[in-house]
């Protein structure tokens, strides 16, 4: 434990219980999930046993960890919640089952920020108790998403109706069966100011217009049965009533959103990169090569020790951006956040590259996690924003500080 950002006695609690019911359900269950991926009959449907451990983490306690609203949630702060998603993320099938999984998470936070009363009845209170799945449409294929002031997708105003046409793709969870909503963000004001002309609408995923494209790899994954998909919108029309909070409020909202999940996102990395060199370390120990156990070579030797202290590094880095999160709020925070999103994923990657590197041709295979957790890693330096945006805008709070 970090002696510089020591666990609240709730949080620590609640770390127990977590680790106690990944260790008995979560980590037995992943050799179940993916022998039913592999099956081409069971492609992009549901495994049963995720909906029995959902209800057995709710019957635990264990549910909607990441909310701070007490009402719906544990009211655990940023720092607190950032143990506990380091601790999901060991797993690439726990977040899911504990409801605190992207893009669900994100976009709960959206409606229950800003959305209407109405617009929570019937979107947040589902997902709240895991019935359905969202996605969250903001990438485009034809514009540099990075800045999101390119957004370009039109939302035309019609009467009492909005009218959508265009194309998203990296719409992750829109090939999930369960999905029912997508927040899609677009062009409600050409006119307007830079940041001013985006706005959030919801629309369900069964309105007339709205197809999936294709589902798209990562590395050859697909990530099914919840994927990343490109869609199109041909003239998707949806009542005005399905803005969220106030015309030309997009950009706004997406900041909003991105603050807390990056935070979440780095500390799954963490969980992920933990995970990573605790097998390099049990292979090492084991495995025998040119006499000796791999161990006793100084090339694994330096492998473990750099992936020990970076993964430490990013950690205490990450909780003190939890931490400024806390009492400084997005604004406040946004250097630290950056930090995190350039150091994290790269700290991940390089950690399990190691791993993999240690399992020799093992650990490229569906043998073991590393492969696909090395994709998962690799695809969050430009999810949530690349590597280069926030580098650029830390170097310019500097030089203008």
């Amino acid at each position: 434990m970090s002696t510089l950002f020591p666990m609240s006695p709730r949080t620590q609690a609640l770390d127990a219980k977590l680790a106690a019911f990944m260790a008995e359900h979560v980590m037995p269950a992943e050799a179940v999930f993916a022998q039913w991926d592999e099956d081409p009959a069971h492609r992009w449907q549901i495994p049963p046993l995720l909906e029995t451990l959902k209800a057995r983490a709710r019957d635990a306690g264990l549910w909607n960890l990441f909310l701070p609203d007490p009402k719906h949630g544990h009211g655990l702060s940023n720092l607190e919640y950032a143990r506990l998603a380091e601790r999901m993320g060991r797993s690439l099938i726990a977040s899911e089952i504990f409801n605190c999984s992207a893009p669900d998470t994100g976009n709960m936070e959206v409606l229950h920020n800003f959305a209407s009363a109405e617009q929570q009845a019937r979107w947040l209170t589902p997902l709240l108790a895991g019935e359905i799945r969202s996605a969250f449409a903001m990438t485009e294929p034809d514009v540099a998403s990075s800045d999101a002031t390119n957004i370009g997708l039109p939302i035309t105003r019609d009467g009492d109706d909005f009218v959508l046409n265009g194309r998203k793709w990296w719409t992750t969870g829109a090939g999930d069966p369960r999905c029912r909503i997508l927040i899609v963000m677009g062009v409600t004001s050409p006119d307007a100011a830079a940041h001013r002309r985006q706005s959030m609408v919801l629309v369900p995923m069964e309105s007339p217009g709205v197809s999936v494209v294709r589902p798209l790899r990562v590395f050859g994954y697909d990530d099914a049965p919840h994927g990343h998909v490109e869609m199109a919108f041909d003239n998707v029309r949806v009542p005005v009533a399905n803005l969220i909070h106030e015309e030309g409020s997009g950009f706004e909202i997406a900041q909003a959103r991105l603050g807390p999940g990056r935070i979440h996102h780095c500390m799954r990395l963490i969980g992920l990169a933990e995970r990573a060199l605790e097998m390099m370390v049990a292979r090492a120990r084991t495995r025998i090569a040119f006499g000796v156990p791999i161990g006793k070579h100084g090339m694994a030797q330096e492998a473990i020790a750099l992936s020990r202290c970076e993964i430490e590094q990013a950690r205490l880095l990450t909780l003190q951006a939890a931490a400024a999160l806390d009492a400084l709020g997005n604004k406040g925070a946004k250097d630290l956040v950056g930090m995190i999103k350039i150091v994290a994923p790269r700290m991940a990657c390089a950690v399990i590259d190691r791993a993999m590197q240690v399992h020799g041709g093992g650990g490229l295979s569906q043998d073991h996690f590393l492969a696909q957790a090395y994709a998962g890693a690799r695809s969050l330096r430009l999810a949530d924003g690349p590597d280069e945006v926030h580098i650029a805008a830390l170097a310019r709070s500097m030089l203008k500080a």
